[in-house]
């Protein structure tokens, strides 16, 4: 295998922390009452004592405001837009690594402090590390949406079976990655069109990937968690008009979405290419030189 490109922090060089989810969602919504396992099923806007929202267990309550940020296939955007997310061309299957530094020293040396990325055509695949020794491993591909037709996504072995002969022909250690990986799980990559808005609704708003799905490529959760963060200031420091806060707050939300929904759409297509030296040249770009 030839290593193309070996970025490595400078000593005065600014650090992109990174941090597990589940860890980042403790630390976030630990001190709050949050009620997990109240599923919603639908929103509506503009009943007489302010937005009605309908749960999975048959209850309803009514809210002066209502923040969709349940994700890609959210029960809240309804309520603002039919609009709803399609399919880009590209899947993705992950798997993962346990314990890799005492189990697969090897390939954690291949990984590093940090995480190896291999493109091919039309095809690709990222290692990286998280905390306590756990690797995540994505491949991403293109495919139509019903490639897996004969294959029983649920039959680890089916699918590690698959994935070694979608990547056969590349090298050993990078194979080893999906020989030892624990668990598969298929996640097709949907985005919602650049530049999505929609006509305000009172007292409903989304934010994150409910109002701006766009491919992974490390914007989405940092965008949702900026969007949360100003929509709050946005309410506690506006005039006293909640509804001219939210407006306010999706007017500012909106436009920079939309830059980055185009910039992540085209990283997208050079990411997972038929010609690999379009990924080289994208991170070519954005490394420090």
């Amino acid at each position: 295998m030839t290593v193309l490109r070996d970025w490595r922090p400078r000593p005065d060089d600014r650090a992109n922390p990174e941090i597990d989810r589940g860890q980042l969602r403790d630390l976030l919504l630990g001190p709050l009452d949050v009620q997990w396992g109240r599923g919603v099923t639908q929103v509506v806007p503009g009943t007489r004592d302010g937005v009605l929202v309908h749960f999975a267990d048959g209850r309803q309550e009514t809210f002066d405001l209502v923040v969709g940020a349940d994700g890609a296939w959210s029960r809240v955007r309804p309520a603002v837009s039919s609009v709803t997310p399609h399919y880009t061309g590209v899947t993705s299957i992950e798997t993962s690594l346990d314990d890799v530094d005492t189990r697969h020293p090897d390939l954690a040396r291949l990984i590093g402090d940090g995480s190896v990325a291999v493109y091919g055509v039309n095809r690709s695949l990222v290692a990286q590390r998280n905390s306590g020794g756990h690797v995540k491993v994505y491949t991403k591909f293109r495919a139509p949406l019903d490639w897996h037709t004969n294959l029983d996504l649920a039959d680890v072995e089916a699918v590690r079976s698959s994935l070694l002969a979608l990547f056969d022909g590349w090298d050993a250690p990078v194979l080893d990655l999906l020989r030892n990986g624990t668990a598969f799980v298929h996640r097709p990559f949907y985005v919602l069109p650049v530049s999505q808005t929609w006509t305000h609704v009172f007292g409903v708003t989304l934010l994150g990937d409910a109002a701006h799905l766009m491919p992974p490529l490390g914007v989405g959760a940092n965008l949702a968690m900026l969007e949360g963060a100003e929509l709050a200031e946005s309410i506690a420091t506006g005039p006293g008009d909640l509804d001219e806060a939210v407006r306010a707050f999706e007017e500012q939300m909106w436009a920079r979405a939309g830059r980055w929904a185009k910039i992540t759409m085209a990283g997208l297509e050079r990411l997972v290419s038929p010609d690999p030296a379009e990924a080289l040249a994208l991170f070519d770009q954005v490394q420090p030189s």
